[in-house]
């Protein structure tokens, strides 16, 4: 079976503490779908269309990695695109608790996506969209 992983967020922008997590995530997945949530209750910086067209721009040479937009409960689009895995980056102690919080839930809605937590390499630590 492939190991399909979603990387949700709203990139807006895409950081470089982003395009760290992902390049680690790559060897443990046979496909990383980079999901740019949407969220119409929020004014973002950039357009999705934007997002997307940046995204599909970083990763242009990386087969693993597919860019797509979402509506929606996060953990209902990993069911819709097959994925068992979520990846959420980790910055600091308080974002651990967060991301927690929320896989927990995830967790409570559909117990087969397991919730992966990468930390940020310490120069990425200040760095958040």
């Amino acid at each position: 079976m492939k190991k399909i992983a979603l990387f949700p967020g709203s990139f807006d922008p895409i950081t470089v503490a982003h395009i760290d997590i992902l390049k680690r995530a790559l060897p443990l997945f046979d496909e990383v779908v980079v999901g740019i949530g949407l969220n119409n209750t929020k004014q973002g910086f950039i357009s999705n269309a934007k997002k997307e067209e940046m995204l599909q721009l970083v990763f242009q040479h990386e087969p693993k990695i597919k860019v797509a937009t979402y509506e929606g409960l996060t953990v209902e689009y990993c069911k819709q695109i097959g994925a068992q895995y979520m990846i959420r980056g980790i910055r600091s102690a308080s974002d651990f608790e967060y991301e927690k919080a929320i896989a927990d839930m995830n967790r409570s809605i559909a117990d087969n996506i397991e919730t992966v937590f990468l930390t940020c390499l310490p120069q990425y630590t200040s760095v958040a969209s």
